[in-house]
């Protein structure tokens, strides 16, 4: 009886060895455990029948039957540890990156010139401690004209001459319609910048556009005078272009009074910029402030303009061609 069970024991260590070395996955090897080593394994299967041995000859096959369980205990986690090893070389070897190879183009976008203008300058504007405010493009002819000092007969007109749409309204010629809104909700002291897209029946060459964008601000407080004006401005074009020669030419505005032109020395000659001036006591009185109490100062420039000379564009029309060679550029 002795042999015969010593026998069963060293096969069952055999067999086991044999097949846990066979074993090819995490999940066969559990299964070869709980075969050989579980609570109804083929090894407790076996040393159910010690109780029939004589008590002397117990303790034999119980070293026997122990040394069988550490074997195979120590190639389950021999195998295990193989296994895992290369369960971790095979995940290293699909998720590794082959460096030769080309990599996926994605084109990278570029701001667009006008769009690029339109947030420096309002960088410089919020710096100053400016509000930028926007309104529709489609306006009556109320805040377009008449509130800002320029009736139906007014010559001023002519110089904006716009598309007009069949129910009487039509495409704002500048953002100072803006202003007259914002000033009908706010009351001063005002400081706001307005950017957008205005419309005037110009003939297209490579300085005119019947659609371009402008950037005008006004400010309205207690004692504001042309000083603020210009030192408003200065700032702004230095901080534009440089430190350059600035002058102010009088001019005239339907809205302002005085008005003046701005020109900047650039390159040699004195090139025009934009136009200023103190806001028109009319304008004040269209919205409900006294022009007793509060006087202010708007200006305003063309986006393009901008662009075209800080970018050295030869051609407004380039900006609105959508051509990538052009456009990629910036």
């Amino acid at each position: 009886m002795t042999s015969n069970l010593e026998t069963q024991l060293l096969a069952l260590q055999e067999e086991g060895e044999k097949a846990i070395a066979a074993a090819t996955t995490l999940e066969t090897l559990e299964e070869l455990r709980v075969k050989y080593l579980g609570k109804k394994g083929s090894l407790s299967v076996l040393l159910g029948g010690m109780g029939k041995l004589p008590a002397e000859e117990r303790p034999k096959i119980g070293a026997i039957a122990n040394t069988v369980k550490e074997a195979l205990q120590t190639s389950l986690d021999q195998q295990r540890t193989a296994l895992e090893a290369a369960k971790i070389q095979a995940q290293l070897e699909a998720e590794t990156l082959d460096v030769t190879m080309p990599g996926i183009y994605r084109p990278q976008g570029r701001v667009h010139p006008i769009n690029g203008m339109i947030d420096r300058a309002l960088d410089i504007f919020v710096g100053m401690g400016y509000t930028v405010a926007s309104g529709p493009e489609m306006e009556t002819d109320y805040y377009n004209f008449e509130a800002l000092n320029t009736p139906p007969d007014h010559p001023a007109r002519d110089m904006q001459d716009t598309f007009y749409l069949p129910d009487g309204n039509l495409l704002r010629t500048h953002t100072s319609s803006v202003q007259i809104r914002y000033m009908e909700a706010e009351e001063p002291p005002i400081r706001i910048v307005a950017p957008g897209r205005v419309y005037r029946r110009d003939n297209v060459d490579a300085t005119h556009a019947a659609v371009f964008h402008q950037i005008e601000l006004l400010a309205i407080d207690e004692e504001l005078t042309f000083t603020d004006l210009k030192g408003t401005i200065k700032v702004f074009l230095n901080q534009m272009f440089g430190d350059l020669p600035i002058r102010f030419r009088a001019s005239y505005f339907p809205f302002t009074e005085p008005s003046a032109e701005v020109d900047l020395q650039w390159n040699g000659r004195w090139l025009e910029v934009m136009g200023c001036g103190m806001v028109d006591p009319n304008v004040l009185k269209a919205v409900g402030y006294d022009p007793e109490v509060y006087t202010g100062f708007a200006a305003g420039f063309g986006v393009e303009r901008f662009a075209m000379v800080l970018h050295q564009l030869d051609d407004i029309r380039r900006v609105y061609t959508s051509d990538l060679r052009f456009l990629q550029q910036f």
